[in-house]
C-alpha cells in the first residue's frame, strides 16, 4: 500500500496541492486527472521519490517494489531490449549481473563458489529462470515480437522505445505500479492488450492518462487535483463526470436558495431598520443574515476552449478521388496502390499500425508531399484545412499570437484576432505570448484557431489530440460531431474515434481494408470474422 500524509508542494507563492491525505490499495487502478499545470506528473514523481515534496510524507508498506515508466527514452541505448525490460527489476538485475560476472571469472574461487550459491537461491526465490520469457511475453504482447529482443535499444525508434519502457515498468508484478500517459505512441491494438494487463493486475496502479476510454476500462478510482486539493472518488472516469457534474449542479441551487433567502431578508431590514415597532425583528433578521452564508463554490481550474468549424459553403457531390497512390520509405511500401472516393459528409477514421503511412497519405493530399505515385483530385467546391502531427515548423517565427494568428485571416483587425485567441484560452497578456515559447498543447489549440478562421468544408486532422487536456479534447471531440462537413482523420484515441467515426480505412501493405461502419463494430468484425491477415488484426483477435 501507498498512502500520503498532509502531503503538500509549493513552489515559491503558487500551492500545487496542501494537506493531501490519500490511500492507494492493492487491487485498485487509481486515474490521477487535473487541469494542465495542476501538478499531476509532480504528484506521481513526489510518490516515487523523484522529488520531494514541500511538507508532509509519503508511506509505502515496508518491503513493497514500485516502479514507474521512465520517460528518457535514451537512458538505456548501449543495452538489448530484452534486458532493459528485465532492469525493471532492479534487485532481480543486478543478481544476475553479479552471478554471470562470477561464472566469468578465470580464477573462481571457494569463496566465489559459496557467493554464486547464495546467488543462485535469490534467484530462484524470485523467479529469475521465468525472467526473460515474462520479458518476452511483455514485449510480444506490445507489439515487439522475438526479432527485437536481442536489438539495442539504440536501433530502435522512438515509439519502440517507449513500449520497451513500459514493458520495464509492468515486469516482474511490482507491488506499486506508477504510469504517466502509457498510452502516448501506443497503437489501439497495444492500448487494448495494457488495458486487459492493468484489468487483470491485482497489485496497486496510479496511471496519468488523458485517454478517456482507458481510463473508463482500467480506473476503480478517480483522483481529480482541482482547487489546490485532491479529491478522491469511487468509479472510472465516466462515473467521475456525471457525478461533479451533478454535485456542481447540486450546489449551484443550493445557492441560488440561499441568495433567495438572503434576498429577502435584506429587504426587511431595508424596509423596517427606521420602523420603532419593526425595530426588533429589523436586528433579528440582520443577525440571521450575517449568519447565513453562501457554500464556497470556487471557479474550477479546467478550463474548456470553445471550438466550433463553420464552413463558408457546402461542399458538391464530387469530393476526393484518389486513384493509385502509392509511396516508398526505406525500399517498402507505406502505401500500396491505394484507390478510394470520399464522399461528401463523410468523416472517416484512418487506422494501421504504421503511423508514417497515415502522416504520408494525409501529407499528400494536403498538397505538402510531392514525390508519389498515382494521383488525387478534390471537388472545386472544396476548401480544406490541415491539423498536422509535426507542427513545430509553424512556430518557428519571431511573432507574437496575434501577429501569428493575423497572417493567416482576411479579416485583420485585432480584436477580432483576439476572439478567436480568447477561444482557445488566449486572453489579455496570453495573446501576446511569443509563438516561439508555446507548449505542445498551446500550438495544438492555435492551430485550431487557425482552422476555425478558414471556414472549410473538409478537415483533415493527424492525431490531434495529442497533447490536449481531457476538457481540450472533449471540446475538439464535440466540435467534429457537429461539424457538417467532412472530416479524415487519424487517432489512437479509441473514445473519439468511436463517437466521430461513421467509416473506417485500414491501410495495411496490401492497400486498404475500406468499412461504413464505427470503430467498435469494425473491431469486432475483425475478431469475429477474422477477414484480416496482417500482423496488427492478428493481434487484435488475441486480445
Amino acid at each position: 500500500m501507498i498512502s500520503t500524509s498532509n502531503l503538500t508542494l509549493r513552489f515559491g507563492k503558487r500551492t500545487l496541492f496542501e494537506e493531501v491525505n490519500l490511500k492507494f490499495t492493492p487491487g485498485n487502478c487509481y486515474g490521477i486527472i487535473g487541469a494542465n499545470g495542476s501538478g499531476k506528473s509532480t504528484f506521481i514523481k513526489i510518490l516515487s521519490g523523484e522529488i520531494e515534496q514541500s511538507s508532509g510524507d509519503v508511506i509505502i508498506t515496508p518491503g513493497s517494489r514500485l516502479t514507474t515508466l521512465k520517460q528518457n527514452q535514451f537512458e538505456y541505448d548501449e543495452y538489448q531490449v530484452i534486458k532493459t525490460v528485465i532492469m525493471g527489476h532492479k534487485k532481480l538485475y543486478s543478481i544476475m549481473e553479479e552471478r554471470d560476472l562470477l561464472y566469468a571469472k578465470p580464477d573462481f574461487s571457494d569463496e566465489d563458489g559459496i557467493r554464486a550459491s547464495e546467488l543462485e537461491g535469490e534467484f530462484a526465490e524470485m523467479y529469475g529462470w521465468e525472467a526473460e520469457s515474462e520479458a518476452a511475453e511483455l514485449l510480444s504482447g506490445l507489439g515487439l515480437n522475438d526479432e527485437y529482443h536481442n536489438k539495442l535499444m539504440k536501433d530502435l525508434s522512438g515509439n519502440e522505445k517507449v513500449k520497451v519502457l513500459l514493458a520495464q515498468a509492468l515486469f516482474g508484478n511490482p507491488d506499486i505500479l506508477l504510469l504517466d500517459e502509457p498510452t502516448n505512441h501506443l497503437d489501439i491494438i497495444s492500448i487494448g492488450w495494457l488495458e486487459d494487463f492493468l484489468s487483470k493486475f491485482k497489485n496497486t496502479v496510479i496511471v496519468i492518462s488523458h485517454d478517456r476510454h482507458f481510463l473508463n476500462q482500467v480506473c476503480t478510482h478517480i483522483a481529480d487535483i482541482d482547487f489546490g486539493q485532491i479529491q478522491m472518488y469511487t468509479g472510472n472516469y465516466d462515473f467521475w463526470l456525471e457525478s461533479s457534474q451533478l454535485a456542481a449542479k447540486q450546489a449551484k441551487e443550493s445557492n441560488k436558495k440561499i441568495e433567495a433567502k438572503r434576498a429577502e431578508l435584506q429587504e426587511f431590514i431595508n424596509r423596517f431598520s427606521a420602523n420603532a415597532s419593526k425595530s426588533k425583528q429589523a436586528t433579528s433578521r440582520k443577525k440571521q443574515l450575517e449568519n447565513l452564508t453562501l457554500e464556497d463554490i470556487k471557479p474550477s481550474s479546467r478550463k474548456m476552449p470553445y471550438i466550433a468549424f463553420k464552413p463558408e459553403r457546402e461542399a458538391g457531390d464530387n469530393l476526393l478521388e484518389i486513384r493509385n497512390i502509392s509511396q516508398k520509405y526505406e525500399g517498402e511500401f507505406l502505401l500500396n496502390d491505394l484507390s478510394f472516393k470520399v464522399e461528401t459528409g463523410d468523416k472517416i477514421a484512418f487506422v494501421g499500425p504504421n503511423d508514417l503511412a497515415k502522416t504520408t497519405l494525409f501529407n499528400i493530399i494536403a498538397g505538402n508531399e510531392k514525390s508519389y505515385e498515382g494521383n488525387y483530385s478534390w471537388g472545386v467546391t472544396t476548401k480544406v484545412a490541415y491539423f498536422p502531427k509535426d507542427n513545430e515548423k509553424y512556430f518557428d517565427v519571431d511573432m507574437n499570437l496575434i501577429d501569428w494568428l493575423r497572417q493567416f485571416s482576411k479579416e485583420k483587425e485585432e480584436t477580432y484576432i483576439r476572439g478567436f485567441l480568447g477561444r482557445m484560452l488566449f486572453s489579455g497578456e496570453e495573446s501576446l505570448k511569443s509563438a516561439r515559447v508555446l507548449s505542445g498543447g498551446e500550438r495544438v489549440r492555435c492551430l485550431f484557431a487557425k482552422m476555425m478562421l478558414t471556414g472549410a468544408n473538409v478537415l483533415i486532422l493527424d492525431e490531434p489530440t495529442n497533447h490536449l487536456d481531457l476538457e481540450a479534447i472533449s471540446a475538439l471531440n464535440n466540435a467534429l460531431i457537429d461539424f457538417p462537413g467532412t472530416v479524415l482523420f487519424s487517432s489512437h484515441d479509441h473514445q473519439f474515434m468511436q463517437s466521430i467515426a461513421e467509416r473506417i480505412i485500414e491501410i495495411v501493405p496490401s492497400g486498404i481494408i475500406d468499412k461504413r461502419m464505427t470503430f467498435d463494430e469494425y473491431l469486432a468484425d475483425a475478431e469475429i470474422n477474422k477477414i484480416h491477415l496482417d500482423v496488427y488484426y492478428q493481434q487484435a483477435i488475441n486480445i
